[in-house]
């Protein structure tokens, strides 16, 4: 995969500068081991993600990849470090492949993105001191590793944004051709090849001239030729696109002379551009890596499946041998008993085995009929005899009857054993098959990467909102500001004001719209102003919940009193809600078009026939939202971000009581 030039480096840097400034740091992920994405919330705009991959790509993007369920240790101390700081600035090193994200918090930090080589992401304190690089590197002039300052890498080359024409002239002072100088001086081929291409425009110019060759016209028009192309970029006169030909692709900021006869698709922006050309490319190399994951899950069952199907096939073989060798026995009973008696007579007269067998033998050589089925005879007496093509071992110790049973319990024992195969062959296909399905179903999110893309939503689902099974609207706030809100902008004088009696928790209102308040409407309530407070966190099962009046509900302190954002102060009398059902369910539901709604159990029943019950548990919300997606996702309106927006805080497990005891008894109804 193309690693960004100087020139793509230096044009993100520049939009990222600009869009990301005093931006706040959110979550950061490691989805693969040298990618790294940090989370930002732009003021006006929302979620920003940034990907960084080493060695190689940083970009805005709008295609999710998948995280581990356990985050590794770089990106835990982002969170731990960064998380909630702001951006100072964006800029890239001396026109090198090398990123510095300043961000600000209890003191600076760095984030420097290496793209060039293998590349590496590396935390910096404020004293340029490594608190953690992402690869841990001891190189002859660098060591990156914990505690130890970072060093740049060592400049070269010369910066086209700032070069003057005397810089520009020095680097052909030394001893090479053309297109080498400039490659090698921080434009990389193509862009070395661009400017040579442009001279060739003016004036004649082979790429492989030799430095000491060049004339001072050529290098006049040379120069000129590379202040132009890259003066697009010091006046950010930038057209991203993605260009196609039937053999190659390539992402690039500018126009270019070597691109005229591609295809060319063009971007408002650098880093959508980027985005678009990479985020493909990466999943198909991801999927290249899960695919292999998960070949080797689906070649384990396969190859158990063909281990018991062999055993089976064996004990099958067994059954039909063993019985036929029985039957030979009994077949040919006069046979076996004559040649049998003959090695009981020969013991009798204290002859070893071995000379029994050297006589049968001979009288087999000879002739005679009763020898002819002989085969041989080992150290402990037992006769192997061959009767019409069938070999069968025979004890002469025991009795012809108790010969042939031996192969009957033979084939009795291997045909009991053919039922613990086959259920072992049965559940061994059916672990197959899930597999199988789980393959496909990853794999068809790999292959397919949806592009986020962000929704409008409506006033009610930037809030904590459900439709009662009557068909009223509840609203409740997600966090202080807009608890603040809900008083404020949305609590009506004919609503209903409700709040779990804890520390912690969504204030709510009922929008009666002019209908009867009645107790089902408060039970539905009380069951989601409980579970959207800490008591879900604390792995409460019920909680008391109070409700008002909205003349009841006051941002006026009592004197010398404080309220923070989002608290109130409730007057008079307060109606309980006693032992609130600390649970919910997810679905989606039909309420001015299909949209996720997490609410009371009652109102998903009443509202959809497909969603899933959770409950205070012990599962991460990442977790969760992938089981739920699978099973509640219609049409593939949902992405595991909707899910996990409007989950509970703190961990959930699914209610599989719940949904066994509906299953049993949606199939007694039936």
């Amino acid at each position: 995969m193309k690693s960004m030039s100087n020139v793509d480096i230096y044009t993100i840097s520049d939009e990222l500068n600009k869009l990301l400034s005093g931006a706040r740091v959110d979550k950061s992920f490691q989805p693969t081991s040298d990618i790294v994405i940090i989370r930002f919330h732009v003021p006006g705009t929302g979620r920003v993600d940034l990907v960084m991959q080493c060695g190689s790509r940083i970009h805005t993007s709008q295609y999710p990849l998948e995280n581990p369920t356990t985050p590794p240790t770089f990106p835990m101390l982002l969170r731990k470090r960064i998380k909630g700081a702001h951006v100072e600035s964006i800029k890239q090193h001396n026109f090198d492949r090398v990123v510095e994200i300043k961000v600000k918090k209890d003191k600076y930090y760095t984030i420097i993105v290496e793209l060039f080589d293998k590349g590496n992401i590396i935390l910096l304190d404020d004293e340029n001191n490594i608190i953690l690089p992402l690869k841990r590197k001891l190189m002859s002039d660098r060591d990156i590793s914990s505690k130890r300052e970072y060093k740049f890498p060592e400049e070269r080359g010369i910066n086209p944004i700032t070069a003057t024409e005397e810089e520009f002239k020095e680097i052909f002072k030394k001893n090479s051709d053309v297109v080498r100088t400039l490659a090698r001086n921080g434009l990389g081929s193509l862009y070395a090849e661009e400017v040579i291409q442009r001279t060739n425009e003016t004036i004649e110019l082979d790429k492989n001239t030799s430095n000491s060759e060049l004339s001072e016209e050529q290098l006049n028009v040379l120069f000129e030729s590379f202040k132009n192309l890259f003066d697009n970029l010091k006046n950010e006169s930038t057209k991203p696109q993605i260009v196609k030909s039937e053999t190659s692709e390539d992402v690039v900021p500018l126009d270019l002379v070597k691109y005229d006869d591609f295809k060319k698709t063009y971007y408002s922006n650098f880093n959508e551009a980027c985005d678009e050309f990479y985020s493909k490319k990466i999943n198909s190399a991801i999927k290249d890596v899960k695919e292999a994951a998960w070949n080797k899950k689906v070649n384990k069952y396969e190859k158990r499946l063909r281990l018991q199907q062999e055993t089976l096939d064996n004990f099958n073989t067994t059954i039909e041998e063993s019985q036929h060798k029985g039957e030979v026995i009994y077949s040919n009973y006069t046979s076996i008993e004559n040649i049998v008696n003959v090695v009981n007579s020969a013991r009798d007269k204290d002859y070893s085995f071995k000379e029994i067998g050297k006589t049968l033998k001979k009288a087999k050589k000879d002739g005679m009929d009763e020898a002819q089925i002989y085969e041989s005879i080992d150290k402990l007496g037992v006769l192997t005899l061959d009767i019409d093509n069938t070999k069968i071992n025979i004890d002469p110790k025991l009795t012809i009857p108790e010969n042939a049973e031996i192969y009957y319990e033979k084939a009795k024992k291997a045909k009991r054993k053919t039922k613990g195969a086959l259920i072992a062959i049965e559940n061994t296909k059916k672990q197959l098959e899930k597999v199988k399905a789980k393959k496909d179903v990853a794999m068809e999110h790999i292959s397919t990467p949806k592009k986020r893309v962000k929704k409008n939503l409506k006033w009610y689902e930037k809030l904590r909102w459900f439709l009662s099974s009557e068909g009223i609207l509840v609203v409740g706030g997600r966090d202080a500001n807009t608890n603040e809100n809900i008083v404020k902008k949305y609590l009506e004088p004919n609503d209903i004001y409700l709040h779990a009696d804890i520390h912690g928790a969504s204030s709510l209102a009922i929008k009666l719209n002019g209908a009867e308040l009645n107790d089902n409407i408060l039970k539905e309530s009380g069951e989601f102003a409980a579970s959207f407070s800490s008591a879900w966190s604390k792995g409460f099962t019920s909680q008391d919940v109070f409700w008002v009046h909205p003349d009841q509900v006051s941002k006026t302190p009592e004197a010398g009193e404080f309220l923070a954002k989002g608290s109130f102060v409730i007057r008079g009398h307060r109606n309980y809600i006693r032992g609130a059902r600390v649970k919910i369910a997810i679905g989606i539901v039909d309420y001015e078009g299909k949209r996720i709604m997490v609410g009371p159990i009652d109102a998903l029943e009443a509202h959809c026939e497909n969603f899933v019950v959770l409950k205070p548990g012990f599962t991460k919300k990442e977790a969760i939202a992938k089981k739920i997606i699978h099973k509640i996702n219609e049409d593939d309106l949902l992405t595991l971000d909707d899910i996990i927006r409007v989950l509970p805080s703190g961990k959930c497990d699914i209610d599989e009581e719940y949904h066994q005891r509906k299953k049993y008894e949606k199939k007694y109804e039936s």
